[in-house]
């Protein structure tokens, strides 16, 4: 697969950039009594090598949830079980926690975090909407941990840096305040065996099995794009404003969609236009998401300089236009056009194949068939747009296809304003 960074570098006679192209998550199981898999505490990398680079905790948390709900997907991550997530202050008291379903994820408070009556107060809250509450690193029995415990569900007690009388007292101490108790950092049988007696519920450490890692092809975010989205949604735009947005941000629509077909939703139904997936998700969430991909967006190359998002934002933009041509007055038409171009090019974001990719996305039938078939009205529009935007004679495809009024300069005026529209938008980006 050729590389769109590499080719937009070597036509400016510089040398091609370097990118990632995947994204990793690692995943340690924790086990139960009887050894079966019971969750598995969610960590950082930065890439294929096992160990963990963290300069920021929030930024690299938000990486994990991005990567975990946006990228490689819940159910591939999970499967059926929970995700244990550090979490520092200041994710804590961020809107971003509530794009984790309480029901899949865990939020481990890291050890650094200060303990005050604020803090008490928004684990109350989150404990309220259903979160439970780890406690990280637990070594000793201090005032903070007993300060900290009304506000816990579960404690992992570190087995590589507590003698074993002392890991024995806190067992004893934390079963008596009605805790679940996670030995971790176990990593000898005799580790285990001390655990196992002293009633430890969970277990988690080298000796049973060191973090898989696992990786899925990068989304580019675009943060221009992600901050103008927020600076809608925080002054409370209305649908039209939000799907204009979005319309110029495709990888942020497919994010988008990911989301609403998450385990939180579980609509039950596919999406047809951005218009039905902004209602279906709601504004909290999308501003939610927005925040959390800001959170964990690196930076790479920026939007406007990105030929593929170029490429499918005129794309969709030109087949939203064609549709209104041949159909004026059919609105939820020339939507089906515009998510058919964004989606027409999502395979290639993702290094896979537009069956593998679109069956994940919850697609209506007649756009998935036209990307992955070429069938129906969509299907032609876009065997159109694609010649149209190779700069090829796009008039006999839409001759043979029935389209009678998508002359060659109709067609010419569309290309135009299609490229126009997406140009008008990065001049707009530099004031």
């Amino acid at each position: 697969m050729r590389d769109p960074y590499a080719d937009a570098a070597a036509a400016r006679g510089e040398p091609a950039p370097y990118f990632p192209q995947y994204v990793y998550v690692g995943r340690q199981p924790i086990l139960d009594r009887d050894g079966a898999l019971n969750a598995y505490e969610l960590l950082f990398r930065a890439g294929a090598h096992n160990y963990a680079e963290i300069s920021d905790d929030a930024q690299a948390t938000a990486q994990v949830v991005a990567r975990t709900i946006g990228g490689i997907g819940v159910p591939a991550v999970l499967g059926a079980h929970r995700g244990f997530v550090n979490i520092d202050r200041t994710l804590l008291f961020s809107d971003i926690v509530h794009l984790m379903p309480p029901e899949r994820f865990v939020l481990e408070i890291l050890e650094t975090v200060r303990f005050d009556d604020t803090l008490a107060r928004r684990l109350d809250e989150l404990r309220g909407a259903g979160f439970q509450v780890a406690l990280d690193d637990v070594g000793e029995i201090t005032d903070e941990l007993l300060a900290k415990l009304p506000y816990a569900d579960i404690v992992k007690i570190d087995f590589l840096q507590t003698p074993p009388a002392l890991v024995a007292k806190l067992a004893s101490m934390l079963r008596g305040h009605g805790k679940t108790l996670i030995a971790e950092k176990v990593e000898t049988r005799e580790d285990f065996a001390l655990a196992h007696e002293l009633g430890f519920d969970l277990f988690q450490g080298y000796f049973f099995a060191r973090p898989q890692v696992l990786a899925a092809p990068r989304n580019r975010s675009l943060r221009p794009g992600l901050l103008r989205l927020l600076a809608l949604l925080s002054r409370d735009a209305g649908i039209v404003e939000l799907e204009a947005e979005l319309k110029l941000n495709p990888s942020v629509v497919v994010q988008l969609l990911r989301l609403v077909n998450s385990s939180a939703f579980g609509l039950g139904r596919n999406i047809a236009s951005l218009r039905e997936a902004i209602i279906a998700t709601g504004t909290r969430q999308i501003s939610r998401w927005a925040q959390l991909l800001l959170y964990a967006d690196t930076g790479d190359l920026p939007w406007r300089a990105d030929p593929l998002v170029q490429l499918a934002a005129t794309r969709s933009r030109f087949m939203e236009l064609a549709a209104n041509w041949l159909h004026p007055s059919d609105g939820e038409f020339a939507d089906a056009a515009f998510m058919t171009g964004i989606f027409s090019l999502v395979h290639v974001v993702l290094d896979s194949t537009p069956e593998a990719v679109l069956e994940k996305l919850g697609l209506a039938a007649q756009i998935r068939d036209a990307i992955v078939a070429r069938k129906g009205e969509l299907g032609a529009l876009l065997l159109i747009a694609e010649v149209a935007g190779e700069g090829g004679d796009a008039a006999p495809v839409a001759a043979a296809a029935g389209f009678a009024a998508l002359t060659p300069d109709v067609l010419s005026e569309l290309n135009l304003s299609a490229a126009a529209w997406f140009g008008a938008h990065v001049a707009e980006s530099h004031r």
